[in-house]
Parts: structure tokens; sequence; C-alpha cells
């Protein structure tokens, strides 16, 4: 009777079926969230639209220049929203297929970082929400000519303000980024320390490429990026200690 060996294919073709599995269950999630939302379609639309119209003149209103655009707007909205309220569902599924593979101590440190990532994310957004849309759409629509009347086409404006909720909402992981760093072994916290000079020109230059060309709205996107630097260093120098007495801790238990 021959003897049976494990058959090295096997592992791999279970990971490969639960990935599709949760990727399935992250499908049907945002698919669900985006029915629920997609009667209120419009409303969303409404709500994302008011920094602009707010500020438009007496009588001004947004237009739509493609035919499709009245209802390929709110639903590329919509979809965008689902996607954005199933974040939490999404990184749950990503650290249930992943945490398999950790050690412990780095399950400790994973979970506060997953959950940092996505509030973080979303202050960015709703940054660019209550405070950068009223300074950006201010200064659009005051420097125009006076016989020029501003009339947003609706596709154009979506497509403007998701790409800095997307910009934003990634400039908010810098304090996660700068804790990656460090964890990689890339650089240590005194290197990144000595840079901060650099990182506060890099952080006015970077205010300067996505905000109006004033002093104020610079200012309120850099100084905030320089302070998530700051948080950034102080998490990795907590993260390090706490790494360093897991790892040992550890060590002593297996000993």
């Amino acid at each position: 009777m021959s003897e049976s060996h494990p058959d090295p294919e096997q592992p791999l073709i279970s990971h490969l079926v639960e990935l599709r599995q949760r990727l399935l269950h992250s499908v049907l999630i945002i698919l669900a969230i985006f029915l629920a939302l997609f009667y209120f379609a419009n409303d969303l639309y409404e709500w994302l639209s008011a920094p602009l119209t707010a500020l438009l003149p007496e009588g001004a209103s947004m237009i739509a220049t493609d035919v499709t655009s009245p209802f390929f707007a709110p639903f590329k909205l919509t979809l965008v929203a689902a996607i954005f309220a199933a974040m939490p569902f999404l990184l749950h599924q990503a650290w249930a297929f992943i945490s398999p593979g950790l050690y412990k101590h780095e399950k400790r440190l994973a979970v506060p970082l997953l959950l940092s990532s996505i509030v973080l994310f979303y202050l960015g957004i709703a940054f660019a929400y209550f405070v950068v849309f009223p300074l950006v759409f201010g200064f659009f629509t005051s420097v125009g000519p006076e016989n020029v009347a501003v009339m947003t086409d609706i596709s154009s404006y979506l497509n403007f303000v998701l790409k800095l909720f997307f910009a934003f909402g990634i400039v908010f992981e810098i304090p996660v980024a700068t804790l990656l760093i460090v964890w990689s072994g890339m650089t240590d916290v005194p290197s990144l320390a000595s840079k901060r000079a650099y990182v506060i020109v890099g952080c006015f230059v970077v205010g300067m490429l996505l905000t109006p060309p004033d002093i104020i709205s610079q200012s309120l996107l850099a100084v905030p990026m320089w302070l998530l630097f700051e948080l950034g260093l102080i998490m990795a120098r907590l993260t390090h200690r706490a790494r360093d007495e897991s790892v040992g801790e550890e060590g002593e238990a297996n000993s």
C-alpha cells in the first residue's frame, strides 16, 4: 500500500475558495446598501451639491449637458456612497482572510490599525465637505467675469468632488502610512523626525496643488497634514514599544 502525501495545491485552492467567498460577500453587501440608498439618489446628490448651490447667484442652477446625466450622476454617486458605507464590512472581510497568517503581537496591533484607517478616511471626507468645499467653491464662483453665469454640469461636479474626497481621504491616512513605514524597517522614528522641515514644505506644496491659490486654503490642508504626520510619529513610538514587549513575552512563553 503506497503512502499518501498531502497535495501541496490543496491549501492554495482552499485559500482561493475562501477569497472568492469573501469577495462575493463584499459585492453582495455593497449591492444591498446600493439598493437601499438608490431611492434617495437624488436627495444624496442635492446634499452633495449643497456647498456649490448655496454660493450660486439667485436664479442660477446646475445643468445637465448630457441626456443621460440626470440618471447616471445620482446612480454613480449612490454606488460610491454604498462602497464608502460598506468599508467597515470590507475591512472586516480582509482582516478575516489575512489574520490566520499573523502572529499574536501582529494581530494585537493590526486591529487598531484597521479601525484607525477607516476612521481617518471618513474624517478626510468630512474635512473636504465641510471645510474645503465652501472655500474652493467660494473662490471659483467669485473670480469669474460678472457677465458669465456659473452653471456647472452635474457630471463634471460629481467627478470633481469625488476626486477631492479620495484625495483627502488618502491624505488623512498619513499617520497609518507613517506607522507602516516604520514597521517595515525602511526608516525609524528619529530619522523621520529629523526630516520634519522637509515634510512641512511638502505639506504646503500638496496644499498648493489641491486648493485655490490663497494662503488660507493652503494652510487649512497643509497644517492638518503636518499634524497627522506628527500623530503618526507618536503612534510609531508607542506601537514600537508595545510590539517589542509583546515579542518579548511570546519569546519567554515559547522558551
